[in-house]
């Protein structure tokens, strides 16, 4: 076991390495928005995390890096100490990317060490488990807070031919209907799992219908056309006022020249796919819509016990249910303990998972949550009647 978990430590920390390839050393520096952190941040914050969480305290006589490191690459571990402010994360310019580099190549050698040590403790295996599901999730936001930052570019900077990322179709069109009953929430087996999946319970289901396939860009240029951002009546109150107060007519990265729809992609700007699945847009947008169209949003619960029967994994799917605590949750002590329970508030959970979503990184249970304002991640919309 040892062995392949080294493996996949080793593939997963070169992946994040893989997805900074295409980037100038400029790229790595900017953070244009306070919730999206730069590369060189991500690069450093997830070698920080096998340091602080496991380095630290289980490989003897293991020497920092640098004696200021965990102060600029701590996110929000308050039981660590104190951090840079994260609206400062794109001011680090020193140490810089070469820097930064050396910090991975360091900390994955002495990793490294404590495999060749023999000596790892169940302790150490779950939580080199949580690092690396860890980097994982930082590998997509990565991508995302790359895409959000290029976008600022006037000219509309290519990262990659190869990343596109929003035209694949979805190929299964119709209805899944589920019967009435209860059914079974939450994460079961012995496989890994963040704290939120757990507290396997039971859930009443009034019947209702899933749509097999998601929301294309087509069904939402309808719904653009037919005056959706214009009228309160879809909206939630507190998504009118955003609307108002973004002055907001279009999913992010949609661009309308002479006419004509173009969106902005990780690979440059493209036209607009109508077939494609609709991307980047938010609670407030993914809830107006479906009223319009007199439908709803999943709750999580139904588009857990639904998952099965139809495809996903394309764009994270908005539901109607606020993030909060399974039974029996409870937080861990420590910094452990910090990874999800303390922000069980004010967001909404999202499912699946998206087409920037790392190998291996997705299952039914899972709960991804972000405020109800947020579009920069691949999310789209899931119809249930």
């Amino acid at each position: 076991m040892d062995q392949s978990l080294l493996e996949n430590f080793n593939n997963i920390r070169q992946l994040t390495l893989e997805h900074c390839k295409p980037l100038q050393k400029e790229d790595f520096i900017p953070q244009v928005k306070v919730f999206a952190s730069p590369p060189l941040w991500h690069l450093a914050h997830t070698t920080w995390f096998f340091e602080e969480m496991i380095l630290k305290s289980h490989l003897e006589n293991y020497k920092c890096f640098h004696e200021d490191f965990s102060f600029l690459f701590n996110s929000y571990y308050d039981s660590i100490g104190e951090r840079i402010e994260r609206t400062h994360r794109g001011a680090i310019t020193r140490p810089g990317v070469d820097m930064v580099y050396k910090y991975r190549k360091y900390v994955d050698e002495h990793i490294a060490k404590l495999f060749d040590s023999n000596n790892l403790s169940q302790e150490i295996i779950d939580l080199l488990t949580l690092g690396l599901n860890h980097e994982q999730q930082h590998q997509e936001l990565l991508l995302t807070d790359l895409k959000l930052a290029l976008s600022y570019n006037p000219l509309n900077p290519v990262y990659s031919k190869e990343f596109t990322l929003e035209v694949e179709q979805d190929k299964i069109k119709g209805w899944v209907n589920i019967e009435e009953g209860v059914y079974q929430i939450g994460h079961n087996d012995s496989s890994f799992s963040f704290d939120n999946e757990l507290g396997t319970h039971q859930v009443y289901i009034n019947p209702f219908s899933i749509s097999k396939s998601l929301v294309t860009n087509g069904e939402y240029l309808d719904f653009i056309n037919d005056g959706g951002y214009s009228s309160f009546n879809h909206w939630l109150n507190e998504g009118w006022n955003w609307v108002k107060e973004n002055n907001a007519s279009a999913p992010l990265y949609w661009k309308k020249n002479k006419g004509k729809w173009y969106q902005f992609t990780l690979s440059g700007l493209i036209e607009l796919d109508l077939n494609a699945p609709l991307s980047h847009i938010n609670f407030f947008e993914a809830n107006a819509f479906a009223a319009w169209k007199g439908m709803r949003l999943p709750t999580e619960f139904e588009w857990e016990i639904s998952s099965k029967q139809f495809d996903w994994g394309k764009r994270w799917e908005w539901t109607g249910s606020a993030y909060l605590p399974y039974p029996n949750f409870k937080i861990e002590p420590g910094a452990i303990g910090e990874y999800n329970g303390k922000f069980m508030v004010n967001q909404m959970v999202l499912r699946g998972g998206s087409i920037a979503t790392s190998a291996n990184h997705s299952r039914a249970t899972y709960r991804n949550f972000f405020h109800p304002q947020m579009q920069w991640q691949f999310s789209g919309i899931r119809l249930v009647k």
